[in-house]
């Protein structure tokens, strides 16, 4: 029975010294954070200072150390992520500015952290993100105006971002369209030449010129045969016309072509003796032909 009532004690007072300790490292430890704070908040006003000085190196360092000091310091990071932003680096002010609104504390505070995060977006021309950054900041400050002007900027440029993204996907859809047409009119181009090239080397029944004199149209054989009669009827023509003339050479029947010999050689004989007439009285004449 003692024995218990001795470790009953001893138990106590193991309890009571850890009480004890933890009430002291407590104490210890809120001094250590209280401290931590104060130091964050001097440095965050020292690195406001050197930011006004235009001592951008020397702030961006002594704001570091006010973060680490305090990681919910959220006047220290929104204030970096200010000097990232002024000097064009977005994607650094992007990450400060978000860390400040996760850890901020008040409305206010909330309210610049989105207000300017949206301002990152915009330079990104990231116009969605900051329609829904913009909206977040007017739910902790209704009433700022160049949050509001700054939505409604933000909305007319997502809108037109969305107008030329839609005019060039038409744009494209068209020229694929385009292009698939011009394909197709090639391949029925060379399907057609295809389809020529094919033709020529084939007999055409229909093409007289390709088969020949053997598949010569028909009236045209009508028309040839035309031509000769009508040469026919023009020589029968001449020949009744000639009925009308003298009979040539050729045509003189034996007969006559004795009586024209006899005519003839009569004729000679009298030619003969004029000249011998003439001759006689010494009267020279000159020879003359009848025909």
């Amino acid at each position: 029975m003692k024995e218990i009532k001795r470790n009953n004690m001893r138990y106590n007072v193991v309890v009571l010294y850890l009480l004890f300790t933890c009430t002291i490292w407590s104490q210890n430890s809120e001094k250590e954070q209280r401290k931590s704070v104060k130091m964050s908040q001097n440095f965050t006003h020292q690195a406001n200072q050197e930011w006004k000085e235009n001592q951008f190196k020397d702030a961006e360092a002594t704001y570091r150390k006010a973060i680490a000091k305090n990681d919910s310091n959220a006047v220290a990071k929104y204030n970096l992520g200010t000097a990232y932003y002024k000097q064009n680096s977005f994607s650094e002010a992007f990450s400060r500015f978000k860390q400040a609104g996760n850890t901020a504390q008040t409305k206010e505070e909330k309210h610049k952290a989105y207000h300017n995060l949206g301002n990152v977006f915009m330079k990104n021309k990231e116009y969605e993100k900051a329609v829904e950054t913009y909206k977040e900041a007017l739910r902790n400050d209704p009433t700022d105006e160049e949050t509001r002007y700054n939505l409604a900027l933000a909305k007319e440029m997502l809108k037109k971002d969305q107008q030329e993204n839609k005019d060039q996907k038409d744009n494209k859809d068209q020229k694929e369209e385009n292009k698939d047409d011009n394909k197709n009119q090639d391949n029925k181009e060379e399907g057609d030449k295809d389809k020529d090239e094919k033709g020529e080397n084939q007999d055409d029944p229909k093409d007289p010129n390709k088969n020949g004199e053997d598949n010569k149209n028909p009236k045209e054989g009508e028309g040839d045969k035309k031509d000769q009669g009508n040469e026919g009827d023009k020589k029968d023509e001449k020949s009744k016309e000639g009925e009308g003339q003298k009979p040539r050479p050729s045509q003189l029947s034996a007969q006559q072509i004795k009586n024209l010999l006899e005519a003839m050689s009569n004729e000679d004989k009298k030619v003969q003796e004029k000249i011998n007439a003439k001759k006689v009285k010494g009267t020279p004449v000159k020879t003359e032909k009848d025909w």
